[in-house]
């Protein structure tokens, strides 16, 4: 068998699938929101006042955010997703994958995340005191992702 490592959290990419992935498109300085939750409803049970019982309903994710330097519309595939949501309200949900890398750039595990679409599209501050990276960040709502091993 072979020894077991932590894999490390930088190595990753993200594919967008239905759109003509470009270069820069799976690219991200940090992708967060990779979570699920399961909600629940309290049920009083008649006649038995010491507890109650506590079952699952359904389940909760929230928004899928994703960071990256800004990248020209032209150059960019996601880029051009995003602005025909915001600027012509033309919302297209997709299928992504998130696919944390090993050392040889082989993928170890995936998360394929259903039903995506825009929800908001930030950038950061402008600042001339500042000597950072400008930066982006698409907020996406999604509807459930599965993980599985590579």
């Amino acid at each position: 068998m072979a020894d077991y490592y932590p894999p490390v959290s930088f190595h990753f990419k993200v594919s967008f699938l239905g759109l003509s992935e470009k270069e820069h498109d799976i690219k991200f300085q940090s992708v967060s929101g990779l979570d699920v939750q399961l909600e629940t409803e309290s049920i009083k049970e008649g006649g038995e006042n010491r507890f109650e019982h506590t079952v699952p309903t359904r389940r909760k994710h929230p928004d899928l955010v994703l960071k990256r330097g800004v990248i020209a519309p032209e150059d960019s595939a996601v880029t051009e997703w995003c602005r025909k949501a915001f600027e012509q309200q033309k919302v297209e949900p997709i299928a992504l994958q998130v696919v944390l890398l090993n050392e040889k750039h082989e993928p170890l595990i995936i998360w394929d995340v259903a039903h995506a679409w825009p929800k908001s599209w930030k950038f950061n501050e402008l600042n001339a005191d500042k000597g950072e990276v400008f930066m982006e960040t698409i907020e996406l709502s999604y509807n459930r992702f599965k993980v599985r091993k590579a």
